[in-house]
This record gives structure tokens, C-alpha cells and sequence, in this order.
């Protein structure tokens, strides 16, 4: 993300290195549940004194914030229908 507008060859790199972070996040196979295992380690630190850190909080919640994004996004999507979007951009 150094230099905006370079070529439409970086663009597809971009996006096929997407496409393979979505396709191995499926081979996870539960990442779907990842939300809710974020917010229930997270809860637990924040119980703690490490916790009790204003800056610690605001990544935490933004880290939980992707995490549902990204759950959304792929949802409507099987994990074979990402799997085979990401050999067609190979």
C-alpha cells in the first residue's frame, strides 16, 4: 500500500492473495465461530489488570469488529465455492 494506482497486474495480486487468505481461512473450518472465540478470550483479559488499558481495549474491539466483517462477508458463500473462486483467479 506505498504507491496508489500502480498496474492492473498488482491489482490481480492483490486480489488473488485475498482470495487465498479467504481459502485457507476455510480450511480452518471453523472460522465462521471465530467471533465469538475472539469476545471470550477477550473478556477474559479484560477481567485482568492487563486489561484495564484503554489502547489494549480499542484493538481488541477492532479486532472482534473484523472478525464479524469478515464472517458476514463470506457467509453467504460455501467454503468450496472459495475454495474454487480462488483457483479461478490463479
Amino acid at each position: 500500500m506505498q504507491t496508489e494506482n500502480q498496474t492492473t497486474a498488482h491489482a490481480e495480486n492483490v486480489m488473488q492473495s485475498l482470495a487465498k487468505f479467504l481459502s485457507d481461512i476455510c480450511f480452518d473450518g471453523e472460522f465462521k465461530n471465530h467471533p465469538e472465540y475472539l469476545t471470550e478470550l477477550f473478556e477474559y483479559i479484560l477481567e485482568t489488570e492487563i486489561g484495564n488499558d484503554l489502547q489494549l481495549r480499542m484493538k481488541i474491539l477492532s479486532c472482534i469488529r473484523t472478525s464479524k466483517m469478515l464472517v458476514k462477508t463470506l457467509e453467504p458463500f460455501s467454503e468450496s465455492e472459495i475454495e474454487e473462486a480462488f483457483y479461478l483467479m490463479r
